[in-house]
């Protein structure tokens, strides 16, 4: 069965919205949030990027059951892995059982903005690896050192552990990241159905352990009007894959999705009312083997979606078994 969450998108939310949608997701019955960490959006016409470690310091104590994850954080440019290891150390020791940490090598949107040159992906993966085993050193205790090829630690100790440890979750959508992920992380992230991804990460040590995935939508009660928002808040979701990690601007990204059109952007988002097209990615999502799948619902109107959610979509997911 799947664990659904719910995606709090921090390119498109002011930081108190952020909060009270993680109420109502609670109040609804998703099982987790995804919490997006970005420093720029990706178009302007999404609008926001507050930092995700003062948000989720609120959520700790705005939500009472709701497990969170962050989706996914970048520890090896903007911030060096040594804070990363404390900021999440704080924020698990705030939820107890409740934070896991999601990590991926990054994107250049976000991490060039300390003058930072953007390497290679090769490259990219290894800083990640590197970081990895730097974070889960920080949090065995006591005072540690690491002189590694691309980060030092000198004599640092974080003094404020959690009872729990936060899972770490890593972000993968190739052979080699989904490898990483079975090798060095306690679950994978992904945004496809992708069951040779799974198996990869399977096959490199990742059996039983979690995987998530994340389906991008746009529900509304015309399916007009939902595509019209798609296109207009979310058309990056049409763009290829590599090009999410390489351009440095939201300018730039909306000199290419000023290219697309409606129904380009509805081949990568599902729009409308109808029930069955969700129900079809979920089951894909499940088929493939993940067994966590968030939802991100593009736009303004997010209680509208939970309304739609708690009236048709669970109801007719728990029929079909695919929920609890």
């Amino acid at each position: 069965m799947l664990k659904l969450g719910y995606t709090l998108a921090s390119e498109e939310h002011r930081p108190n919205d952020l909060v009270r949608f993680a109420r109502q997701a609670e109040d609804c019955g998703f099982d987790f949030g995804f919490i997006s960490d970005h420093f720029h959006p990706w178009i302007d016409n999404q609008g926001q990027s507050p930092f995700v470690w003062s948000v989720l310091g609120a959520l700790a104590h705005s939500t009472a059951k709701l497990n969170l994850i962050t989706g996914v954080t970048c520890p090896t440019f903007r911030i060096h892995p040594v804070i990363i290891a404390q900021a999440a150390a704080t924020v698990a020791a705030m939820m107890p059982g409740r934070f896991a940490l999601g990590l991926g090598s990054g994107e250049n949107l976000n991490e060039h903005i300390t003058g930072a040159r953007w390497p290679s992906s090769e490259e990219r993966m290894e800083r990640l690896e590197e970081a990895i085993a730097i974070i889960r050193m920080m949090w065995q205790g006591g005072v540690q050192s690491h002189r590694g090829k691309y980060y030092q630690v000198d004599t640092a100790r974080i003094y404020t552990l959690p009872d729990q440890l936060p899972p770490l979750m890593i972000a993968a959508s190739g052979k080699r990241a989904a490898g990483l992920a079975g090798r060095t992380g306690d679950g994978l992230v992904s945004t496809s159905p992708d069951a040779d991804l799974i198996k990869e990460f399977q096959s490199e040590g990742g059996k039983r352990k979690p995987c998530y995935g994340q389906l991008t939508m746009c529900w509304a009660e015309d399916e007009h009007s939902a595509r019209r928002t798609a296109l207009q808040q979310w058309p990056n979701s049409a763009l290829p894959g590599v090009i999410f990690t390489e351009l440095p601007l939201p300018a730039h990204f909306e000199q290419l999705t000023k290219l697309l059109d409606e129904s380009e952007v509805a081949e990568s988002v599902i729009c409308g009312p109808a029930l069955e097209p969700y129900l079809d990615k979920l089951r894909k999502y499940a088929e493939a083997g993940f067994d966590h799948v968030t939802l991100h619902q593009v736009g303004p109107n997010q209680e509208g979606f939970f309304q739609w959610c708690s009236k048709e979509l669970f109801p007719r997911l728990r029929s079909e078994r695919l929920i609890e």
